[in-house]
């Protein structure tokens, strides 16, 4: 996994409440156990109409967020099913982290398995930034895990909490996979006393 440890970048506007995971990643694309190709098919009803062609309005397909990195939202975002392909395609279309008042919680825990930062923020905090967003590609958000802090495009500067177990995660680029690897020696340890001292295992 990709670590996180800064991030200056276009961030898109989405002010909707209650954005699920159906309308991040609908269901006819989970047949897949890829973690890439779903980018194409992020917020798939309400960026392509029913002949598969973009609808202009919709944020991702204007041109000043076409590259964005960063999603500023309203609130309790990733509702809905706990299906682990919305951070997916939000990653593979190019989404490191998610600026909000509030996340489900199983999709704000997937985040952090998948590489994205998932940062919740005051309204009036989340509003500077929605803001800052409207501008579009000349107008770039700043975020610091290190020092837990997202800066707008004017400089004023907001600080999040997190976990700091989350937080050493990302920073370090560790999934669960990483994270048993991290372990390796002493499981190989463990086994080595296990076989000797039941052999008949």
């Amino acid at each position: 996994m990709e670590k996180f440890t800064t991030l200056t970048g276009v961030a898109a506007p989405m002010p909707l409440v209650n954005i699920d995971t159906d309308m991040i990643i609908p269901k006819q694309f989970l047949k897949t156990i890829k973690r890439s190709g779903l980018g194409v098919n992020l917020f798939d009803e309400m960026r392509y109409d029913d002949q598969g062609r973009e609808i202009p309005d919709f944020v991702l397909n204007q041109p000043a967020y076409r590259n964005a990195q960063i999603l500023v939202t309203g609130d309790n975002f990733g509702c809905g099913s706990s299906r682990e392909h919305a951070p997916w395609a939000l990653l593979d279309f190019g989404i490191r982290c998610v600026i909000s008042t509030s996340f489900a919680d199983i999709f704000y825990n997937n985040c952090f398995k998948n590489g994205i930062l998932p940062v919740a923020l005051p309204q009036e905090q989340v509003d500077v930034l929605m803001e800052d967003a409207r501008k579009g590609e000349n107008a770039r958000i700043s975020v610091d895990l290190e020092n837990q802090t997202v800066t707008s495009a004017d400089g004023q500067v907001f600080s999040f909490e997190l976990d700091p177990f989350k937080k050493h995660c990302l920073l370090n680029g560790l999934d669960d996979i990483g994270l048993t690897l991290e372990k390796v020696s002493a499981i190989d340890a463990f086994e080595q006393q296990a076989q000797q001292s039941r052999p008949w295992v």
